[in-house]
Parts: structure tokens; sequence; C-alpha cells
């Protein structure tokens, strides 16, 4: 059967096409997902469990900096955290390593999703247009796994170290369920990875005509406001956390305002050579 061209495609036929994508893009996860599943001593001991223990190298380092600026007596430093890992369920533990490995899946396969995804948008879109985004899948996971790194070695384990010494009443023991800690490690590394992405939305949404970077500069106490937000949404409540956390999201928006600018002054000098 002959291939049709993009302009003599139904509606229909676009949407056999994009759930050809997502299959591929589903059947991508389920073989990572199936390699993290076999190496569940490495993705639990090794990584899950990583910032449970405080020889994991950003309590190390933050250690030594609180040492250097005359803080002896941090939670950085102390030689085990006041709490164990508890599983309360029959099926708690299986049900854990099923959902954590496609949550694996997902991160690893990543590159591969974006790759579905991109195939099924750049037929539509123009020679000039394909050409000038060609770095987009590189671009787009490079920008991910850094969130993710980011995720997993700041925002996890400031998250833990509040979390796990604070404390209301000293009659209360800390007894985390096996669920909750893994909930902690997953959320702050994917939502980190997609926080990242975000000179990717607006390079697209400057693309689309929908942001201008005069808007950007516009809004951006606003943007701070909302970047100060989610930081303490993905952050415990100190304030030490959600600055380490804003900081690199206000470099991204930064990057973004100049990002939307080269694309704005890149469309203004095709409209004058035509």
């Amino acid at each position: 059967m002959a291939i049709k061209n993009i302009d003599e495609m139904s509606f229909l036929d676009h949407l056999e096409d994009l759930r050809w994508h997502l299959i591929r893009a589903t059947l991508g996860i389920l073989m990572a997902a199936t390699l993290a599943f076999i190496f569940k001593k490495f993705i639990f001991d090794v990584i899950i469990f990583g910032p449970t223990n405080m020889d994991f190298p950003t309590y190390e380092g933050l250690c030594k900096i609180s040492q250097l600026i005359g803080i002896n007596d941090t939670t950085f430093c102390a030689d085990k955290f006041p709490f164990i890992i508890q599983n309360r369920t029959v099926a708690g533990q299986f049900s854990a390593h099923i959902w954590t490995s496609i949550y694996a899946g997902f991160i690893i396969a990543f590159p591969y999703v974006i790759y579905q995804l991109w195939s099924f948008i750049g037929p539509g879109l123009k020679e000039n247009e394909r050409r000038n985004s060609r770095g987009f899948l590189f671009t787009a996971s490079v920008l991910f796994f850094l969130g993710v790194l980011f995720g997993y070695y700041i925002v996890t384990p400031l998250s833990l170290n509040f979390l796990a010494n604070y404390q209301i009443s000293e009659m209360i023991s800390n007894e985390f369920d096996v669920s909750s800690v893994i909930a902690i490690v997953r959320s702050s590394a994917i939502a980190s990875g997609f926080v990242f992405e975000l000179p990717i939305i607006i390079y697209f949404l400057t693309k689309a005509g929908l942001v201008t970077p005069a808007f950007l500069k516009k809004y951006r106490k606003f943007a701070l406001v909302i970047v100060l937000i989610l930081a303490a949404v993905i952050t415990p409540p100190d304030i030490a956390s959600q600055v380490i956390v804003a900081i690199p999201i206000l470099i991204l928006y930064q990057v973004s305002i100049y990002i939307s600018a080269v694309v704005v002054r890149n469309q203004k000098r095709k409209i004058k050579n035509v």
C-alpha cells in the first residue's frame, strides 16, 4: 500500500498515525521498564534509597559547606536518619516494584518517547522549520535528564532531610511507608525533569506566536512569584531549599527569554528577505 502524503491524510488517518506512535512509545517504555524490573537491587538499594543514607554525596557536600561557614550542629552531618522504612500492605513491595519500574522505564525511554512525538509532528512542519529544529530531540532529552538529576541530587535530599528531622513531639517515632519514600524521589525527579523543559516550551510557543520576548519580560515579576510558589510545592517549607530550587528555574526563564528573542529576530529577518 502506498504511503500517503501528509496533505492527503484525513483526520482519521492522522489519528491512526498518532495511535501507532503512541503504541511504539508505550512499547519503548515497557522495554525500559522490564530492564529496570530485572535490576531491582540497583534501582532500589542504590538509586531509590540512596538519598536515605547519610553517605549520599549531597549530604556530604552540604555537611562540608556547613562546617566551612562555622555551622557544626546540622542534620546534614548526622550519622543516620531518625526513621525506618517499612511496608504495611501485603502487596506493597510488589506494587512498589512494578510502578517504580514503569516510572524508571519512562525516564530511561524519554528520548525515544520524544522521538515518537516528533515523528508525528515533524511531517506537518515546513522544510525550514524542520531544519531549524534539528537539535530538538537532543536538547529536549538533555534538559529532561538535567532536570531529573537536579531533582534527584538536590530536591530529594533537601525534602527528605527536612521532613525526616521535623518533629512535633519526642513521643512520635518516624516509620515511613516505602511508597511514601518512593513517591518523594519519583515526584522530585520527574517534576524537575519537566520543569527543565521550559526553554523548549517557550521556543514552540514563540514559533506559534503565542509568546514574545516583550511579554516574557513584562510579566517577569509574575513569573518570579510563580517560580517561588512552584519551588515551595516541590520542596520542604524552608527558605534555603526554596531558594536553591528557584535559582535554576529563574535561569531557565531568562534563557527562555533569550531563545524567544532569537526566534522573533529570525522570523523578522525572513519576512524582510521575502
